[in-house]
């Protein structure tokens, strides 16, 4: 089974590996300079670094769809620059799934193969998409929504040990993203972790980092750059997270159903 995935960031790789797992066959789109924070885990760096692994998972950079096509076959995670992914044409997948998490459709439509899957909110089940899989935190999360749309888009990040907003780090002005600290650091609240055109970023809490942009990513005040995880095991840095493999167990359960392959 051929599955077009679109984005490549943490949760959308989560599905990935899942998918894979279960012996599909996975191209990937993105744009070309991702805005990934969890970048350890996240086939998107293979844009940036030519190849990627996840969990024992490869993944390799595509010149175009007919390359995309022959690295998946070959068991290798494809990724594209393509970020309207305009190979579906070309690669006739049998499913689609959106996991660019705009908060908003950005142009996936149900035409566009027999299995479509909206990941998260701004897809209704039955109109754009065949499926929607829930991304909030808490009970609901994973679930598969056969009509209608997931829980709208709060604003607010989920809570992880007692911290919620206070664990994402925000730019601190305009311009190219410079990471002072590495992803796996422990930081302590106060220490500066990046700069922006001078202006220091410093950590909010206590914890390992677990996520920073890339260096020399274009960034606007208040963007999402970074990412500290109050558990402080660093080993999470280097695995899928727990809503991201709840998130693809449901992106699977509905690929199996609208496929046939539970009947």
């Amino acid at each position: 089974m051929l599955v077009v995935i679109r984005g490549a960031g943490d949760l959308a790789t989560g599905i990935a590996v899942r998918l894979h797992a279960a012996g599909c066959r996975i191209v990937m789109c993105d744009i070309a300079q991702p805005t990934t924070v969890r970048r350890t885990v996240a086939f998107s760096e293979a844009i940036r670094l030519g190849e990627a692994v996840v969990e024992g998972v490869a993944a390799r950079l595509a010149r175009d769809a007919s390359e995309a096509r022959s690295l998946a076959e070959s068991g290798v995670v494809a990724v594209l620059v393509d970020p309207c992914a305009q190979c579906v044409d070309e690669l006739a997948p049998d499913a689609v799934v959106d996991a660019i998490l705009a908060k908003k459709n950005l142009g996936t439509a149900r035409a566009m193969a027999p299995a479509v899957i909206g990941v998260g909110p701004g897809f209704c089940a039955g109109d754009d998409c065949h499926a929607v899989v829930e991304t909030k935190r808490g009970h609901y999360l994973g679930r598969v929504i056969w009509k209608g749309s997931a829980i709208p888009n709060t604003g607010v990040p989920g809570v992880i040990a007692g911290h919620g907003a206070d664990r994402v780090l925000r730019a601190p002005a305009a311009g190219p993203f410079e990471p002072v600290r590495s992803i796996g650091d422990e930081v302590r609240a106060g220490e500066v972790v990046a700069r922006v055109a001078g202006v220091d970023l410093p950590a909010t809490i206590d914890g390992v980092l677990r996520g920073l942009l890339a260096p020399g990513v274009p960034v606007t005040p208040g963007m999402k750059a970074g990412d500290i995880d109050p558990r402080d095991v660093a080993a999470h840095c280097n695995t899928v997270s727990d809503k991201a493999r709840a998130v693809g167990g449901g992106v699977l359960e509905a690929l199996l159903a609208l496929t046939g392959a539970l009947k």
